[in-house]
């Protein structure tokens, strides 16, 4: 699914029935079918006690009050009182059963589409927003969780009520059963009219509303931005744009509502009106009795609750079909990059890497990213990817971690392809640090035990002094154990550097990544960390991505990296006799170097 077609589909809330997608829903139910079953005879036993009830009232009517029996009224007093406390107890089993039920069908639901969200590959996150995925785990699932939950039961709840109704008040009195039906086409053709447009304006409010969220998040998380460039009055302009679309949404909804439904009960009170005129003279008549016409009128009042229940679902139905196509359109997508069947365990590497004429492309029908790649790295060898943004250097990192498959040709560690190895296995001897490294919410040595739980106290310690940042914790409040916010908001970008820096060093790969690693670090810091690295990626094969002179020059290999193609590869001083593309970047990069120093001096 493309980024506009996803987005379309995001913003559709209500599908046509569909059957397929309702027999996967159902599929959810299966591990409490046997709950399911015991909660549909208690609902229907308690439907029994409740239809009940007006026949027990018109005894007490007829029998008990009219003839003046006591008796009978103390009886049926109790009787009524007895079904009324049964019924209540079967609500309340009724009520908790159906809860843990939906609760869990809501827990395995997320959890597989949140387990099955791990596995995908990264071309699946590429473009999709995270809230809208975020969107799918929560509101989606709950769409679905209350239809299976309540939906289901209250439509077979409410049809067996309205059915049983029905037949009750045709056996009681056919005449005035189709005197009572005879407001039902006026009540179908208000309700098939006005009711779509209700929920078209509800679905308009929580459109707006959404519009307010993303608006107010834009504004929360851009606030430093926003106050730089002194933009807060327009801002206010744009929020008070959206909020009013909202409000006018919001009482166009309610207006509607609130004519709506009061006309629905002035039509079944009209219904009712004319029973009520037709039955009593039948009274007066002798033909039926005082109770006889209380307890059909008690069950038209109870006629009109079922099909307005009715007809919730069916708008709930339509809603849960429109997020179990966006769920399952989750759950269908098999994983780009996996482990294929005849995969094996990755042993200890030594660090031989080489690409064989890799080609690859990000979709099809685009151009390839990278052409026809081939070098060869040696175990324990730095290897420096140089060359302009956009040029594919990351695409190679990704590739030797198989984030993507190669489009063409082959990569290999230690002469092993890598699609011939687990994933697990694989992943598990390299490390990577980017630019903008992720920090976990949690304690300090949380985040750096990510990638190595069983580390000892003393290892962990060993690798936060070798990357300087024992300094940074030295001054925290609670050293290693302060518990960092999310995205590790506490510290500065450099230290997060840092930090990430000490994760994957305690992970101990075999093979290290730094995709721009120390871009985000001061020179001093960098300093630091590169003298901790001469010792620390002794014995491991590196690939490291920057920019500056004094990250590239000491890499055994550097490989020049063109228009996706290898344009040069050779060490600092093999490129820089060449005299080609190499040499013309690091002339470049001295000549702003020393244009800098020279104004410094000036000022």
């Amino acid at each position: 699914m493309s980024q506009t077609e996803w987005d379309l589909d995001e913003d559709q809330e209500e599908k046509p029935f569909n059957g397929k997608y309702m027999k996967r829903m159902l599929h959810y139910l299966l591990p409490y079918r046997k709950l399911m079953t015991l909660v549909v005879v208690v609902v229907f036993i308690n439907m029994l006690l409740s239809l009940s009830e007006p026949i027990i009232l018109a005894y007490l009517i007829d029998k008990g009050i009219g003839m003046k029996d006591f008796t009978v009224i103390h009886i049926l007093a109790g009787v009524l009182f007895g079904v009324k406390l049964i019924g209540w107890l079967l609500s309340w089993m009724h009520t908790r059963w159906i809860n843990f039920t939906g609760q869990r069908i809501l827990f395995d639901l997320r959890q597989q589409l949140f387990n099955h969200l791990q596995t995908l590959s990264f071309r699946f996150f590429d473009g999709r927003p995270a809230g809208k995925i975020m969107s799918r785990i929560t509101n989606d699932t709950n769409a679905i969780g209350e239809l299976i939950n309540g939906g289901l039961i209250t439509m077979v709840m409410e049809f067996t009520h309205l059915l049983g109704i029905v037949i009750i008040l045709v056996w009681m009195d056919w005449q005035l059963a189709l005197l009572s039906f005879i407001m039902m086409p006026l009540l179908y053709l208000i309700v098939s009219k006005l009711r779509p447009k209700i929920e078209g304006s509800w679905s308009r409010s929580r459109s707006t509303m959404s519009a307010i969220n993303g608006n107010l998040n834009e504004t929360i998380q851009g606030i430093r931005v926003i106050q730089a460039f002194s933009r807060q009055q327009k801002n206010n302009e744009k929020f008070n744009g959206i909020n009013l679309r909202n409000k006018q949404a919001f009482m166009r909804a309610i207006t509607l509502e609130s004519t709506v439904y009061p006309l629905v009960e002035m039509i079944g009170m009209l219904g009712t009106c004319i029973v009520v005129w037709y039955g009593a003279m039948r009274v007066i008549d002798g033909a039926i009795t005082l109770g006889f016409i209380m307890a059909f009128i008690n069950y038209l009042w109870r006629f009109w609750g079922p099909l307005s229940a009715l007809s919730k679902v069916y708008s709930q139905l339509l809603s849960a079909m429109a997020s179990a196509e966006r769920i399952f359109e989750i759950l269908d997508t098999e994983p780009e990059v996996k482990n294929e069947v005849k995969a094996r365990e990755l042993p200890q590497v030594r660090g031989d890497v080489s690409f064989k004429n890799v080609s690859f492309r990000y979709e099809e029908n685009k151009p390839d990213v990278l052409k026809n790649v081939s070098f060869e790295v040696k175990a324990g060898q730095r290897v420096a990817l140089v060359g302009p943004t956009g040029a594919g250097k990351s695409t190679i990192v990704n590739l030797l971690m198989r984030f993507y498959d190669a489009s063409e040709g082959s990569v290999l560690i230690d002469g092993m392809d890598v699609k011939q190895a687990t994933l697990e296995s694989l992943r598990k001897q390299m490390g990577i640090v980017l630019q903008d490294s992720f920090i976990f919410a949690g304690t300090v040595e949380d985040n750096m035990r990510y990638g190595n739980e069983e580390a000892s106290d003393e290892e962990l310690q060993r690798a936060g002094e070798s990357v300087r940042l024992d300094r940074i914790v030295s001054k925290l409040s609670d050293g290693y154990q302060t518990e960092l916010e999310e995205r590790g908001s506490k510290l500065s970008v450099g230290q997060r550097q840092l930090l990430a820096f000490g994760r994957v060093l305690l992970s101990d790969p075999r093979i290290l990544i730094l995709d721009e690693a120390t871009s985000s670090v001061d020179t001093e810091t960098e300093q630091h960390i590169q003298e901790a690295l001469q010792k620390l990626l002794a014995g491991r094969t590196a690939f490291v991505i920057a920019h500056r002179l004094s990250t590239i020059k000491d890499a055994d290999l550097i490989l020049v990296i063109e228009n996706g193609e290898v344009a040069e590869q050779g060490s600092h001083l093999e490129l820089m006799k060449l005299g080609g593309l190499y040499a013309n970047l690091v002339h470049t990069q001295l000549s702003m170097q020393e244009s800098v120093m020279l104004q410094t001096n000036m000022n």
